[in-house]
C-alpha cells in the first residue's frame, strides 16, 4: 500500500517540477502573444497530441471529462484575468489557498480528515506566503484569483473521485479538448494579432505538451493513489521548483525569508504522507491508458 502511495507521489511531485519550469516560458510566450492565445495554442497542442486515445471514450467519460475541463478552463481564465491586476507573487500565494479551501470543503462535505492534512495545509499557506506573498494592498485581481483557488480546489476533488474510473490518457484527453475550445472563444474576444516572425514555438510546444498533456495524465495517475488533500499539499511545491529553475536558468537566488519558506513547504508535504495506511477511495492499479 505504502508503495502505491509513494508512486502516486512521484507523478505529483513531476507534475509539479514540469509546472515550476513553466514560468519563464509563459513569460516569454506573453512578450508576442495575449494570453488568450499563449492558453489556447498550449491547449490545442496538447489536444492534437492526445487526440488517439479520444477513440476509446465513450458517453461516462465525455461526461467526466467535460466536467474536469470546465473547471480547469475556469481556473486559467480567472487566473489570468487577475494577473492583469494583481503580482505574479501574489497570485501564487492565493491561489494556493486552495490547499486550505479543499479541506475545508470535504469537511462540510462530511470527511474526516487527520491532523496532518490540517497541520501540513496551514505550514504550506505560511510557506507560500514566505516565498511569494508582496505584501500589495488588495485589488480586483485578488478577487479573480480567489475564484482560482476554489476552481483549482474543486478539480483536485473531483479528479480523486473520477480518474480511477476511467482510462488516464483517455480522460486526460478529453479535458483538453474541453480547456483548448474555451480558451479559443476566449483568445476571439480578445481580438489576437499574429506576429509569426516572433512566435514562440519551442515553448508553446514545450507547454501544450510537457506542462499541459503530460502534466494533466500524471495528476490523473497520481490521484488514483493519494488522496485530494495529500495532493494538494504537494502541489504547493511550484514555486519551491520555480525558485530552482529560477536560480539555475536566470541566476535568481532566494532571501533567507523564501529559503525559510521554502523549508516550510518541504516540511508540509512530509507531514501530509504522515497519515494512517488505509486504502485510498476507489484505489486501483495504476495503468498508462
Amino acid at each position: 500500500m505504502w508503495q502505491g502511495r509513494w508512486l502516486g507521489v512521484v507523478y505529483l511531485n513531476l507534475a509539479t517540477l514540469f509546472w515550476g519550469s513553466t514560468f519563464v516560458l509563459v513569460k516569454d510566450s506573453l512578450q508576442t502573444l495575449e494570453p488568450g492565445q499563449v492558453n489556447f495554442l498550449r491547449f490545442a497542442i496538447a489536444s492534437l497530441a492526445l487526440a488517439p486515445f479520444l477513440l476509446r471514450g465513450e458517453g461516462r467519460l465525455w461526461r467526466a471529462g467535460l466536467e474536469l475541463g470546465l473547471l480547469l478552463f475556469v481556473a486559467y481564465l480567472t487566473q489570468t484575468i487577475g494577473l492583469e491586476y494583481t503580482t505574479a507573487s501574489r497570485s501564487a500565494f492565493i491561489t494556493t489557498l486552495y490547499v486550505v479551501i479543499l479541506p475545508v470543503l470535504l469537511g462540510l462535505l462530511g470527511h474526516r480528515l487527520g491532523r496532518s492534512v490540517w497541520w501540513a495545509a496551514g505550514l504550506a499557506i505560511g510557506g507560500v506566503g514566505l516565498l511569494s506573498y508582496d505584501g500589495s494592498p488588495p485589488n480586483q485581481g485578488d478577487v479573480w484569483t480567489l475564484g482560482t483557488a476554489l476552481a483549482y480546489a474543486l478539480y483536485i476533488w473531483r479528479l480523486e473521485r473520477l480518474a480511477p474510473r476511467f482510462p488516464a490518457l483517455s480522460l486526460t484527453a478529453v479535458q483538453m479538448w474541453v480547456v483548448a475550445l474555451g480558451s479559443f472563444f476566449w483568445m476571439l474576444g480578445e481580438k489576437p494579432a499574429w506576429n509569426l516572425a516572433q512566435f514562440p514555438y519551442l515553448s508553446l510546444l514545450y507547454l501544450g505538451l510537457v506542462a499541459s498533456a503530460l502534466c494533466v495524465w500524471l495528476q490523473a495517475l497520481g490521484q488514483r493513489l493519494v488522496s485530494a488533500p495529500q495532493a494538494a499539499v504537494i502541489f504547493t511545491l511550484e514555486p519551491v521548483y520555480a525558485a530552482a529553475f529560477a536560480f539555475v536558468l536566470l541566476g535568481e537566488r532566494l532571501g533567507g525569508q523564501g529559503l525559510v519558506g521554502a523549508g516550510l513547504i518541504l516540511l508540509a508535504t512530509l507531514i501530509s504522507q504522515l497519515q494512517s495506511d488505509r486504502p485510498h477511495p476507489e484505489q486501483v492499479t495504476p495503468d498508462a491508458g
